[in-house]
């Protein structure tokens, strides 16, 4: 007899639907998250009831959902140190270069968004929200990461596998991407190695028009030697 407990099905897709909205770019209906679940819209609704009760989301006044703070006062609590240490770089970072600087971070099979930085003076910018996830098999902070990995770490994910870029990634010491997470939007990433803790990688995300990648990466190389050296 198996001494395994049962999953509860409806944790799991309460958790979905915190990711859902997380990837999201803007909020979602009701119809929109149950399609997204694959549930019923009554069953989306009592999920999505229970997680406005713990100000996880929030609806605004055309009933359209997204996150709510709560989630961001717990997200606080995560990685704390590195995000920490993270933060003060990334604001020079984004405020230099004129673009959304933010550290992501292997999650299982996903890459995910720790900590983010918008610029205070530029036109427009781009909105990374923490939280936000994508398959370590997209993007420059994923091919970043892969860079890292160990092949225990590597046999430990099963079915991923290491992307055709990353000798190039690898000789040039940093990633990028286009039009491969967000359309239209570029990304340049680099390793960021802190010990115990989950490969990272720190990154900007831009609307390409002809930026100095190398450049870019060198910047980003700089700050995640910083950030590093804060958490020795």
């Amino acid at each position: 007899m198996s001494t395994t407990a049962p999953h509860s099905q409806t944790l799991s897709r309460g958790i979905r639907m915190l990711e859902i909205l997380a990837e999201s770019t803007s909020p979602m209906t009701i119809a929109d998250v149950a399609a997204a679940l694959g549930v019923h819209r009554s069953i989306a609704y009592r999920i999505l009831r229970t997680l406005e009760d713990h100000g996880l989301v929030v609806r605004d006044g055309a009933g359209a959902i997204e996150l709510g703070p709560r989630l961001a006062a717990l997200a606080r609590s995560v990685s704390r140190d590195l995000q920490a240490a993270a933060l003060p770089e990334l604001t020079l970072v984004a405020n230099e270069l004129r673009m959304t600087a933010f550290v992501s971070v292997l999650d299982q099979h996903d890459v995910v968004t720790l900590v983010s930085v918008e610029p205070r003076h530029a036109q427009a910018t781009v909105v990374r929200r923490p939280g936000t996830r994508h398959p370590l098999s997209r993007g420059a902070p994923g091919l970043a990461i892969q860079l890292m990995l160990t092949p225990a770490q590597w046999r430990a994910l099963e079915s991923e596998h290491e992307r055709p870029e990353a000798e190039l990634a690898a000789a040039r010491g940093y990633a990028t991407s286009h039009d491969e997470v967000i359309a239209g939007l570029s990304s340049v990433a680099v390793p960021l190695a802190i010990a115990g803790q989950s490969p990272a990688a720190v990154a900007v995300v831009y609307v390409a028009a002809g930026e100095d990648q190398a450049a870019l990466a060198a910047r980003l190389s700089a700050a995640a030697r910083t950030i590093a050296s804060e958490l020795q």
